[in-house]
């Protein structure tokens, strides 16, 4: 026998022997060998079944009790309790659920945690979630089309004294390094953060869909960091992103990307808390903006006691007037914002390169009111402003829609 029929014959014994330890295979929990600790048991989480359910497990043996938060998942409120098994897993079904991502933890004995098998996750202001995704929604499935990146930026704020961070869309083809392209700036809601937009909000594959098919122009999209700090701002306080926005975060983004700066290619856009501090960058500074989007958001003071705010760890809890955190039960005391902004509001000269002034807000929205009294507030000061009213309420399921039906309508 050679030397390289021997070789053979080994790896071939080897082979059969391991193949028949596998199939003889040792029972999950008991132990494989003397000294070797039982092997724990196979844990699939999240499992998307073909009818759209979503089955969720957890391994936890020593626990009492776990539940299932979603901020958005339809039908879980309250929370749905898991059942557990005799391996010490527990599970529990939902749905069918519509297409779309949505973010979940698992509570363990009063203790909030991601799933430790599910490694998609999207960040908030003070935590994270864990993340899945149901395909069938065309315009923001992942499609066989030209995709562009979504990259992490860190950056030094002279406002704030501290690095900070956000994320920037560019199309496919920016790689290139030609052309310059419009500028998009996507703000987030209270209590979420940069990542959200892209993570949840699924902003890169919707701007991908939307250029492929021709419907929108390939645009730089930056999504910034709205909370300047970890903890909620004091009620009347000044909103420090709407100074930090225009001395840090739009020259940091127009010196580093190949973008135009002229107000005809630059569109700002923001959901609840976002879109409260949209109107208080875009109407001071109406000349900077041709495209202004508002989602679920307006200016609280004019209805009324504004509505209550978003569950502990939900996104997108309402902006106040300053776009900041939620407002106390009654608008402080003092001028109203529209009498802060009297002299901008009235500034049509500024406004003459406005194309589009756009709010949206859902049916069953607390700040529906809201959205609606500050569309004819501005449309008293001479704004050709347009509301649609959709149907749904304060979740990413609307905001995800709000952004495919604005984007086409940049940049024309």
């Amino acid at each position: 026998m050679t030397l390289k029929m021997a070789v053979a014959a080994a790896l071939a014994a080897l082979v059969f022997t391991a193949s028949t330890s596998a199939q003889q295979g040792t029972p999950s929990g008991q132990a494989g060998r003397e000294g070797r600790p039982p092997q724990p048991p196979v844990v699939l989480s999240p499992e998307l079944q073909p009818d759209r359910r979503v089955t969720f497990r957890v391994l936890a043996p020593q626990a009492q009790s776990v539940k299932l938060t979603g901020t958005d998942i339809p039908g879980n409120i309250p929370p749905a309790s898991l059942t557990k098994g005799e391996n010490g897993v527990w599970e529990g079904t939902l749905g069918p659920i519509a297409p779309g991502a949505y973010r979940y933890n698992f509570n363990v004995d009063g203790v909030a945690v991601i799933d430790p098998r599910n490694p998609s996750v999207s960040e908030s202001n003070n935590n994270v979630w864990s993340l899945f995704y149901i395909p069938g929604a065309d315009f923001m499935d992942t499609k066989e089309v030209p995709h562009g990146s979504v990259a992490s930026v860190t950056y030094y704020s002279t406002t704030l004294k501290r690095f900070r961070r956000l994320h920037v869309y560019t199309p496919p083809g920016y790689e290139l390094g030609q052309g310059k392209y419009p500028i998009f700036y996507l703000l987030h809601g209270a209590g979420d953060c940069d990542d959200s937009w892209s993570s949840v909000g699924r902003a890169g594959f919707i701007l991908d869909n939307l250029v492929a098919s021709g419907k929108a122009k390939p645009m730089v999209v930056v999504m910034p960091a709205g909370h300047t700090s970890r903890g909620p701002r004091s009620p009347g306080s000044p909103d420090e992103f709407v100074q930090e926005f225009l001395s840090d975060i739009m020259p940091y983004a127009e010196s580093h990307y190949r973008v135009y700066t002229d107000s005809h290619h630059r569109a700002i856009a923001g959901l609840s808390m976002g879109g409260g501090q949209t109107l208080n960058i875009a109407v001071p500074h109406a000349d900077k903006f041709a495209y202004v989007g508002v989602y679920s958001s307006g200016v609280f003071g004019i209805t009324g006691p504004p509505p209550m705010a978003a569950a502990p760890g939900a996104a997108g809890g309402p902006a106040g007037a300053a776009g900041g955190s939620p407002p106390p039960a009654s608008p402080p005391p003092g001028p109203s914002w529209e009498q802060q902004h009297i002299a901008e509001l009235d500034n049509v000269a500024a406004r003459k390169g406005l194309k589009v002034l756009w709010f949206s807000t859902g049916s069953d929205d607390r700040l529906i009111s809201t959205s609606k009294a500050t569309v004819e507030m501005l449309r008293k000061h001479g704004f050709e402003a347009t509301f649609k009213e959709s149907p749904g309420g304060h979740t990413w399921i609307n905001w995800r829609n709000y952004l495919n039906e604005f984007a086409p309508m940049l940049f024309q």
